[in-house]
């Protein structure tokens, strides 16, 4: 047997911090709105909302990490097929979202060149089927992405998962609500 390591225990520790920070600096700091909001007797979805709620599940997440540590201490090294499994998980997620921030900007140069027009972005980013480019080109990129990589190779079938599950989250998240904008959207 090798040498065994902690490194649960520590990566569990460093989600634990890095939700402290978001929860207790980055997100009050950052964004104007609470967790929800009342707007001439409307109650919306505040700015803070989901971030904290991602934040709530690496406390989860590491929580879970350090508890799981307590009982099984004796943890082996990392190989190094699972550091580049991640690495290649990480330039996937990466390269995914440059997609989604690129993909409705480039769409729109894209028109201008072809038509002559003068159309801009930012203008167009919450009418169809403009602010959906970037989403769904971006989300259908990432969610394929690690189905492959994970099954270890290319697969119609992960593509068409990933185009049903983009499908879904802009059906459940975008379709019911007039004044949210779908991610990268809100920073275009």
């Amino acid at each position: 047997m090798g040498r065994t390591s902690r490194n649960n225990l520590y990566l569990g520790i460093a989600i634990l911090v890095f939700a402290a920070v978001l929860l207790v600096i980055w997100i009050p700091l950052d964004v104007q709105t609470g967790l929800i909001e009342k707007i001439r007797r409307q109650v919306v979805i505040g700015d803070a909302l989901a971030p904290t709620v991602a934040a709530f599940f690496l406390v989860i997440g590491g929580g879970l990490l350090v508890l799981t540590e307590r009982n099984s201490p004796d943890q082996a090294n990392p190989s190094l097929s699972a550091i580049a499994f991640t690495a290649l998980l990480v330039a996937v997620i990466c390269v995914s979202l440059v997609v989604m921030r690129y993909a409705g900007p480039a769409a729109v140069y894209l028109v201008n060149t072809v038509q002559g027009g003068e159309l801009e972005y930012r203008l167009l980013r919450d009418t169809a089927p403009w602010k959906y480019i970037g989403f769904f080109l971006g989300g259908t990129m990432m969610i394929s992405g690690i189905i492959m990589l994970v099954e270890g190779r290319v697969s119609t079938k992960a593509l068409a998962a990933a185009i049903l599950a983009v499908i879904v989250m802009i059906i459940i998240y975008d379709v019911p609500f007039d004044d949210l904008l779908l991610p990268p959207n809100g920073d275009v």
